[in-house]
């Protein structure tokens, strides 16, 4: 798990800016020292203010750090430092959107990627385009505290020339997910609700693993990210949901997380169980070799857009991804149709 940084003034680095708790106790030595007529109405004013701040921190030990700086190291390996937690952010990765709403950050967004349509509150944002075609000069022009994006966007080293502050993300497991949340948390300064969301996330998919037919457990499963096709592989956030189902792949952890995989490995795997969008599933019969497989008739589960969606974001959302897995699994025939 990559640790919060925080600069601690330490090994030659510029010290931290005052605390409001350094500044009260400051300001109480100061008035203790001048004691001369004509400083004594400036040092009134000055205690009157510092004894608002000594309240506010006597009351709230937390808020003293609500203005240290943030340091923290992305899934680049590079360092990023903020002097207090981002305001204005763009989020080019739909996982990663929804994962800032879940944290109650939604409202500090001030734009998307295309595909980001979850939740609700972050459909009327200005779309910045995708991972291929991000639309530089409208980022910039929204002047951002940060730009949240995946580590295969081509635009962290442009934003990045231009002064806009990067923070790069990669998600492909559940380890990824978890560490992703808590990162964002740090970020955001909001450390407990990353394991609430993770919480919820786990109360789920072991909710859906009870609702696997026992009949099914082991079964092979083809899951179809493309119909190039790429697969989900076992080390993959949807592999390692479906091995928590009790569910087999035929794609190995060797493999990858999503593998190209050679059509006739897929035909010679024969799965017991495939899933895929509902348009994927019904021209899979079309494919060569394809009509044979027993799992298209009747041993399939096919996803409308807005379900396939849930299920190939590695956000906040995997555990009622676990939900629709263990519906649709739940819903199929117990023996392979003849």
């Amino acid at each position: 798990m990559r640790a919060l940084i925080l600069n601690d003034g330490k090994r030659g680095k510029p010290a931290a800016p005052e605390t409001a708790a350094a500044a009260c106790l400051r300001t109480r030595e100061v008035g203790a020292a001048l004691m001369r007529p004509r400083a004594l109405a400036r040092m009134a004013r000055a205690l009157i203010a510092a004894a608002s701040i000594c309240a506010v921190v006597g009351s709230n030990p937390a808020a003293a750090q609500t203005s240290a700086p943030i340091a923290l190291r992305d899934d680049r390996g590079v360092e990023v430092r903020f002097a207090a937690p981002p305001q204005r952010i763009i989020s080019l990765l739909p996982s990663v959107t929804e994962s800032v709403c879940a944290l109650g950050a939604c409202k500090r967004l001030v734009g998307t990627d295309q595909f980001s349509n979850t939740p609700p509150e972050v459909i009327a944002l200005p779309k910045l385009g995708g991972l291929d075609d991000a639309q530089i000069e409208r980022i910039v022009a929204l002047k951002p505290d940060v730009v949240l994006a995946a580590k295969s966007a081509r635009v962290a080293e442009r934003l990045e020339s231009l002064g806009v502050k990067v923070v790069v993300l990669e998600s492909q497991s559940h380890g990824d997910v978890k560490r992703t949340l808590t990162l964002l948390a740090q970020l955001l300064r909001s450390p407990d609700q990353a394991d609430r969301v993770w919480r919820q996330i786990e109360r789920d998919i072991t909710l859906a693993a009870s609702r696997v037919p026992q009949a099914l457990r082991g079964k092979k499963v083809y899951f179809e990210i493309s119909s190039e096709p790429y697969a989900a592989g076992e080390s993959s956030f949807i592999g390692e949901t479906l091995t928590r189902l009790g569910m087999g792949n035929i794609a190995p952890r060797s493999l990858g997380p999503f593998p190209k995989l050679n059509p006739e490995f897929i035909v010679r795997a024969r799965p017991d169980i495939i899933m895929a969008t509902d348009r994927q599933v019904q021209s899979m019969a079309s494919r060569p070799g394809w009509s044979g497989l027993t799992a298209i008739r009747g041993r399939s589960c096919g996803f409308v857009k807005d379900r396939y969606e849930l299920l190939i974001r590695p956000g906040p959302r995997m555990g009622e991804a676990a939900l629709a897995i263990a519906e649709c699994l739940a819903g199929l025939r117990v023996t392979p149709p003849q």
